[in-house]
């Protein structure tokens, strides 16, 4: 027999802010019986990272609902239960750059994403993502990407508007069945042969800022052509084609080929942790998706509006 799939989680009661879900917490069992109310379980569980006094503060305030409404503190602790709380955001620097809309239509968003702008939250990166700015401005609360692009490069970002949809262009991109084109700005090197198919075992490993190249059965694959070079600065506009998605792998098999792409803060070399320069942005750009849509059968090819600035 098959597994029974577990029951959906209710719908949040907490509406979205600055673009961001609230988080939804489920009390797990209580095997030992330490937890008498839900203050006793969220102490536990969130007081080290939020503090214990500033939880207390929130448990006052309201800040933590379940499907009734506000709980309270001293509520009787039920597994199983969901709660949900805004998370307090700290102040974030605006990335001084709009996110362009290159096409919409009641499915799909397809956005111009500006240098130095995460993709979706993580990290110190929460309400300044191009994510929560879509859902805010086109007020699409359920908006969702199909696919992710590095915060330093520029360019096409594919998200999807009803999440009933969202599988479908996930799978495509799961797949590799979307043809993605990118352009760079980079050295030119009359002694490095192009066009040229570069593949190589990349690896990185986390809290380190830069992936590498490591000996094994290779894991990545990209075409690397020459579009363009200016001998007066000794620069190369150069298209890129990945047919594999590791982390970095363009600006990695770029670097590997002695032409890192311009204003790379860590290829070939790891620059110190300090103020980013937005006049300075990492050369390279998601030019151009293609695909077949998988729930029309249409086939699609939407090209970036940006333009590289070196160049």
């Amino acid at each position: 027999m098959g597994r029974r799939r577990g029951r959906a989680a209710p719908v949040a009661p907490l509406p979205q802010r600055d673009g961001i879900d609230p988080v939804r917490v489920r009390l797990p069992a209580d095997p030992d019986g330490s937890w008498r109310t839900v203050r006793d379980h969220l102490l536990e569980r969130f007081g080290e990272a939020v503090g214990a006094e500033r939880l207390e503060a929130m448990l006052r305030d309201g800040r933590f609902v379940g499907t009734d409404g506000p709980v309270a503190a001293d509520e009787p602790y039920a597994p199983g239960r969901h709660l949900w709380f805004h998370r307090d955001f700290a102040a974030e620097e605006r990335v001084p750059f709009d996110v362009g809309i290159v096409y919409r239509d009641e499915r799909l968003v397809v956005a111009d994403k500006p240098h130095f702008l995460a993709t979706t939250p993580r990290g110190r990166h929460i309400t300044e993502t191009a994510l929560a700015r879509l859902r805010r401005e086109l007020a699409l609360p359920e908006l969702q990407p199909a696919h992710r692009l590095d915060r330093l490069t520029a360019g096409l970002v594919l998200f999807v508007v009803r999440p009933e949809d969202r599988g479908a262009y996930q799978t495509l991109f799961r797949d590799r069945r979307v043809r993605k084109e990118y352009e760079a700005v980079a050295p030119y090197d009359p002694e490095v042969a192009l066009p040229v198919t570069v593949r190589s075992r990349i690896e990185k490993e986390r809290g380190v800022l830069a992936a590498r190249d490591v000996p094994g059965e290779p894991n990545s694959e990209s075409r690397i052509e020459l579009l363009d070079h200016r001998v007066g600065r000794a620069l190369g506009r150069y298209r890129l084609l990945p047919a594999t998605g590791r982390t970095h792998q363009l600006r990695v098999h770029m670097n590997s080929l002695g032409l890192p792409i311009l204003h790379d803060p860590v290829y070939p070399v790891v620059r110190e942790d300090g103020p980013e320069d937005h006049a300075r942005p990492l050369q390279l750009l998601a030019r151009a998706l293609e695909f077949t849509d998988p729930l029309t059968g249409r086939e699609c090819r939407f090209e970036s509006r940006l333009r590289l600035s070196a160049w």
